[in-house]
């Protein structure tokens, strides 16, 4: 048993996007994780990383999505190096509320620098879906 506090945000927003029930951009998709390209751009193509199961926490990953979803960062990761041409890429992922996870399932955000260097840590507004789907589109070729 986890002593996390998870966040209580029902229904799962990425539970939703997964199986079509509100529209999101998936970029790639596989059996144990899939590569989300989040409205709130915080990098110069900002990424999530997701397990397919809600999975609510790192503590809560069985080895193949741990193995999936390490192997998802490293692609998106190399996507946005190839076609977005940063001089950085953040890595970061969050776990419980104190550590300010704020949707209850597993994900792991992959970002390109900004101009400024860095990633925008404060309030970002939400990009149309047109929006993400061109981000995808510039990226899909480097999968």
């Amino acid at each position: 048993m986890s002593h996390l506090e998870i966040p209580d945000v029902y229904p799962c927003a990425f539970c939703e996007y997964l199986n079509h029930e509100r529209p999101y951009t998936i970029l790639y998709r596989e059996e144990h994780a899939a590569i989300l390209v989040t409205r709130e751009q915080r990098g110069v193509a900002h990424l999530l990383i997701v397990t397919t199961r809600h999975t609510p926490s790192l503590l809560d990953l069985n080895d193949l999505e741990s193995e999936a979803i390490m192997r998802l960062t490293r692609t998106a990761a190399r996507a946005i190096d190839c076609a977005e041409q940063r001089p950085g890429i953040s890595v970061w992922q969050n776990n419980g509320v104190d550590a300010h996870q704020a949707i209850p399932h597993f994900h792991v955000h992959v970002a390109g620098t900004m101009p400024e260097g860095g990633t925008n840590w404060g309030d970002v507004h939400e990009i149309s879906i047109d929006s993400t789907d061109a981000i995808a589109s510039k990226l899909r070729p480097f999968l």
